[in-house]
């Protein structure tokens, strides 16, 4: 009896360790699989931003959009990784109550030269963790390009692209998206889909940098008035914010903890980053509502092809935070809401001199904390994080996270730019801008043979 039940243990034993392993490969494939799902966003960012511009910036748009993601990579991995670790408690880098953060526990598993920075050494999580958020970094570094588009020096946007995909951003998501986060511990901040702390981040960098940066010549009048500069290629750019809709998917995906040995204190279910309980049904339902309901939205008060796909965006961001919380028909119409007032939001921007050459401002920027706010009014009372005693969303809560997150994103933003613009860092020439970046900066042309004409009139 004795031999057969310890027989017994030895098979239940090797099947819980089988299962263990099967979770654990399944949770590395799971994080691995998002990493080029995430690199289609920057596919799509390419192709709209380089139709977004003029014929003759073309490729010096695409250029700076392609050293955004390769910077990203390395001042990530440097430092950028360590940051996330060590700062969700603040300034004081001290140990949170999870005990998964403070300089520490962010020495020993993010320096550079750790063990679990590296493969066949520690484990094999830690390289596609760190590659999710590293796409999530130059994501938030790509939001910033486009809005600075045929007039900014390219060191410059480096420098303004590592600074916001590897420290801001990071920052931001440290307070927000950890659980020791003291935004998430004290005022119970919730922000799953990162509407917040990624987007409204690099949305009000970018308005920083435009703030010094400066209007394209010829956007506006002595009067003040707006001129419209046309993208080259429209179908390009609308194809191109398609394809970031099909990327987002992935980056959504990544925002889940999918249970394995790796981190298992967050249990044995898909959970938030907050180690809150989410579906996959969630992410299918409201993520297909809030694409849908920001084009309806658009296209309701626009009929403008690229404000309705711009809208797809803005409804993700609408209802990324609550994702994980939202009732499909409330997320629809918070959507809706996003893209009806995208259009009048970036009029309102232009009308003050701020030239956003493709509306990343308000669709990252406006649209995200309108998102936070939205949460605190429907999801007041639900969890923030997980545990007994944790914080509960409330709409104070929520309006405090988008200012700490308006202000992250902001402040150096502008002082990055500021400097670079005494340094001579920021801003092209005024005889490159006219002549066109591709021929003096790239060089190159993006059409070379240039755009055949029909070299008769069309009869009527």
């Amino acid at each position: 009896m004795e031999e057969q039940l310890a027989a017994l243990v030895a098979q239940v034993a090797a099947l819980e360790a089988k299962a263990n392993t099967t979770n654990t490969m399944f949770a590395e494939t799971y994080y691995y699989l998002t990493i080029p799902l995430m690199i289609i966003i920057h596919a799509g960012f390419l192709a709209y931003e380089m139709g977004a511009s003029r014929l003759k910036n073309a490729l010096a748009s695409g250029v700076k959009n392609m050293l955004a993601f390769a910077f990203m990579v390395p001042t990530f991995y440097y430092f950028g990784w360590w940051v996330y670790w060590a700062f969700p408690t603040g300034v004081t880098l001290s140990e949170g109550a999870n005990g998964i953060s403070g300089l520490a526990y962010a020495n020993a598993i993010a320096l550079p030269w750790v063990e679990y920075m590296g493969p066949h050494i520690a484990d094999n999580a830690s390289g596609v963790f760190w590659g999710a958020f590293t796409l999530f970094a130059a994501t938030t570094a790509s939001i910033m390009s486009g809005s600075v588009i045929e007039r900014i020096q390219v060191v410059g946007f480096v420098i303004l692209a590592i600074v916001l995909g590897s420290f801001a951003w990071v920052v931001a998501a440290a307070w927000g998206w950890h659980a020791d986060g003291w935004l998430v511990t004290r005022f119970g901040v919730h922000d799953f889909g990162a509407a917040g702390l990624v987007h409204a981040v690099a949305g009000f960098f970018a308005l920083g940098v435009l703030m010094n940066l400066g209007p394209r010549i010829g956007k506006f009048n002595d009067d003040g008035s707006a001129n419209h500069i046309a993208p080259h290629n429209l179908p390009f750019t609308v194809t191109g914010l398609m394809l970031i809709i099909v990327g987002f998917w992935g980056f959504l995906m990544a925002c889940l903890i999918v249970p394995g040995e790796a981190w298992s204190w967050y249990g044995d279910k898909f959970a938030t980053i907050y180690g809150t309980p989410i579906t996959l049904s969630a992410l299918s339902f409201n993520i297909l509502m809030g694409i849908s309901g920001g084009i309806i939205g658009a296209w309701a008060i626009t009929k403008d092809p690229f404000w309705m796909m711009s809208g797809a965006l803005a409804g993700i961001i609408a209802v990324a935070s609550g994702l994980d919380l939202y009732w499909p028909p409330l997320a629809f119409i918070i959507a809706f809401v996003a893209g009806g007032i995208l259009k009048p939001c970036a009029k309102w921007l232009e009308n003050r001199g701020i030239d956003d050459a493709v509306g990343a401002v308000t669709v990252h920027g406006t649209i995200g904390l309108y998102g936070l706010i939205m949460l605190g009014i429907w999801g007041s009372g639900y969890p923030a994080a997980q545990g007994e005693g944790a914080a509960t969303i409330t709409l104070y809560g929520q309006i405090i996270g988008a200012v700490v997150f308006f202000l992250v994103g902001f402040v150096p933003g502008w002082i990055v730019s500021k400097i670079l613009s005494v340094l001579g860092l920021l801003r092209v020439s005024p005889e490159a801008e006219e002549a066109g970046l591709d021929m003096t900066k790239v060089p190159s042309q993006a059409y070379p043979e240039g755009i055949g004409q029909s070299s008769t009139p069309i009869e009527q």
